[in-house]
């Protein structure tokens, strides 16, 4: 059972949030749904809210419920924002991926540490005044992805340590010579949400972390064959509770204590004021 908040509450409600991709689009039982506006507009859905392992937890389906809204049209900086608003700090983002290795077939589960954006027109930074250059070196939290990872092994779930995430427009497939190209590259898996996903959230200083489930083998892995959306569907749905499980272990095992940092990616950055009581710096 849930209530719905249009007005928003006392803050902070959450301090962990997770962002569900392609099929995962509940994560909360008895949460409570609040429904935001932004600068930015619109969030994708209602934010639930709810406890596990004793913290507040912020959940918001990427594409909506029932996958209403394609990854190239969704609105990435209202989706942070308002998990920022709501005082989110750290982020789970699971999403679906295609294969670019023989080796990582459909159910494999990978926690990426590097990122590759081949996306174009998506609108990118928070920042459009003033010089605001956050670092991205490393686009996903070191504690966030050791939580995954411990929570991967308690919960019997094999998970590949690191990989690289290529990002492409969409909404559709790459053709062959383009996924060929990404295997030549040395790149692990494809994917057409976690840019500007990612840097949105460390401009905003929100720890990050990717974890992603392969869903089918890229087009230039398979010569025979090729992508199609309702296999990828249909391999997603049929690890969603494996994946939900590690998700919520994984939240249980994420730091208290933010040493991280992706937590001090804007300290000694002045910031244009929209943001000065959103992001408060730690010097």
């Amino acid at each position: 059972m849930s209530t719905t908040i249009t007005s928003l509450p006392s803050l902070p409600v959450a301090e962990l949030g997770v962002i569900g991709g392609s099929g995962f689009y509940e994560l909360l039982t008895d949460a409570q749904r609040i429904v935001l506006d932004t600068p930015y507009g619109e969030p994708s859905d209602a934010i639930t809210v709810g406890e596990v392992g004793g913290r507040q937890v912020a959940f918001l389906p990427r594409h909506g419920r029932g996958h209403a809204v394609p990854p190239h049209r969704i609105n990435y900086r209202a989706n942070l924002w308002a998990l920022r608003r709501l005082g989110v700090r750290q982020i789970l983002a699971p999403c679906a991926v295609g294969s670019l290795r023989p080796e990582l077939g459909p159910g494999s589960v990978v926690v990426p540490d590097q990122l590759v954006d081949r996306t174009s027109g998506r609108i990118q930074t928070f920042y459009e005044e003033g010089a605001v250059h956050v670092s991205f070196a490393d686009p996903y939290c070191a504690d966030g992805r050791e939580a995954v990872l411990k929570a991967a092994a308690s919960t019997g779930t094999e998970a590949r340590d690191g990989g690289t995430m290529v990002v492409v427009e969409g909404p559709r497939f790459s053709t062959r010579a383009e996924s060929q190209w990404f295997t030549a590259a040395g790149w692990s898996i494809v994917n057409m949400t976690g840019h500007p996903e990612a840097v949105l959230a460390r401009e905003l200083g929100i720890c990050y972390t990717s974890v992603a489930l392969v869903t089918d083998h890229d087009a230039g892995i398979d010569a025979a064959g090729s992508v199609a959306q309702d296999e990828v569907f249909k391999v997603f749905a049929a690890n969603t509770e494996r994946l939900r499980a590690l998700i919520l272990e994984a939240l249980g095992g994420m730091p208290r204590q933010r040493d991280c940092r992706c937590a001090g990616a804007l300290d000694g950055m002045t910031l244009p004021d929209a943001f000065t009581d959103l992001v408060v710096p730690r010097s």
